[in-house]
């Protein structure tokens, strides 16, 4: 046996890429990458098939009092209804990069009729939190499970390669809650302007979500994660969570997009956990380590979340639109990395002196 032949999969891809034409390390971030798309498809030769961002949309009853949310509710569907038709950016962008898109109405307050989407409704948007638990458990499994069934469907399609996105006025209040639940950092660490809000209404959703904190206890549900969503989530994050676990499961590349998004993958990782489930690659013990995060949202707390997971991000664009839109900015450079790594040639196969590995081996 040779000794190329008991190398361990990492170290294949990791020889892969340094044998390239190019001095060691020399392509950044891209050779992370490289690595990490060939241990989830778990060969030296990896491949990005049909790239998929699926939007998932929802309504949040806190936003019908108007305490914590500029737009009024109704911008959710008619978001929705601009993605069907093709008008908003995350449409432009997977035009762009040639990216399939996928709009799902997870919980939105409108009945959608005649019109191209995923109709995936567990109900008219949430209750509102302020009052009484934003979903029961029945409803919050349901809306895992369909996001599950709707990943299934995308893998079967032939899709290896997936970002998730969101729309759904009064989402970064719940995004705010449950990574304040889930760290035991303070409310107002997280807590940013989300759409649009002014100075007094900003403080307003600063109080507002702490009287929420407090009335559910959320402090107490840290590792409760099932109990922490039917609380405080959205339809719409409940059925990412599900696309999250599934989309692990399936060994596709998952890119994480914005701050609602990461929220959901939090949920999502705190079940897998609990549920002791084991990852495809050795070595990895989280979802996390499945994921590729596409950008720093420019909402607050989003870059201290991603501190707090110890995540390096591939862009930071001062952004902050949600829809999927970081994700879909940053699937062309996930391709750039399996690219170099499948056409770009060899010291070897180019005839090229590799000085620096001559050095290291004199």
């Amino acid at each position: 046996m040779t000794a190329t032949n008991t190398l361990t999969l990492r170290q294949k891809i990791q020889h892969a890429i340094d044998n390239k034409t190019k001095p060691l390390g020399a392509l950044g971030r891209l050779e992370d990458i490289a690595l990490q798309v060939g241990l989830i498809q778990r060969t030296t030769k990896p491949v990005i098939q049909q790239p998929h961002i699926v939007v998932f949309a929802g309504d949040h009853g806190i936003a019908k009092t108007g305490l914590v949310n500029a737009y009024p509710q109704e911008v959710t569907a008619q978001m929705v209804l601009n993605f069907v038709h093709g008008g908003a950016a995350i449409n432009v962008f997977c035009r762009q990069h040639q990216l399939t898109l996928k709009v799902v109405d997870a919980g939105v307050n409108f009945d959608f009729t005649a019109v191209d989407l995923i109709q995936a409704k567990i109900g008219y948007g949430t209750k509102n939190y302020l009052e009484e638990a934003a979903m029961t458990m029945t409803e919050a499994r349901q809306a895992i499970e369909k996001g599950r069934t709707i990943v299934q469907q995308v893998a079967a399609a032939g899709c290896n390669c997936i970002g998730f996105g969101e729309m759904g006025i009064g989402n970064t209040s719940s995004a705010t809650l449950i990574m304040s639940a889930i760290t035991g950092l303070p409310v107002v660490e997280f807590t940013g302007r989300g759409a649009g809000l002014n100075n007094e209404q900003l403080q307003n959703k600063i109080d507002t979500l702490q009287q929420v904190y407090e009335k559910h206890a959320l402090h107490a549900l840290n590792e409760q994660p099932m109990e922490l969503l039917s609380r405080v989530g959205g339809f719409e994050i409940a059925m990412m969570t599900g696309a999250y676990l599934e989309a692990v499961q399936q060994r596709m590349i998952v890119v994480v997009d914005g701050f609602i998004t990461t929220a959901a993958l939090l949920i999502a990782n705190a079940i897998f956990l609990s549920e002791k489930q084991e990852t495809t690659v050795p070595g990895w013990t989280t979802l996390t380590d499945h994921c590729i995060f596409a950008h720093t949202s420019h909402e607050a707390g989003h870059e201290k979340i991603l501190r707090h997971l110890g995540v390096v991000p591939l862009l930071n664009l001062s952004m902050r639109l949600g829809e999927g839109t970081g994700a879909a900015l940053a699937m062309p450079m996930i391709q750039s990395a399996v690219n170099f790594l499948n056409e770009m040639a060899s010291f070897e196969s180019a005839g090229v002196s590799n000085a620096e590995r001559e050095t290291q081996n004199a």
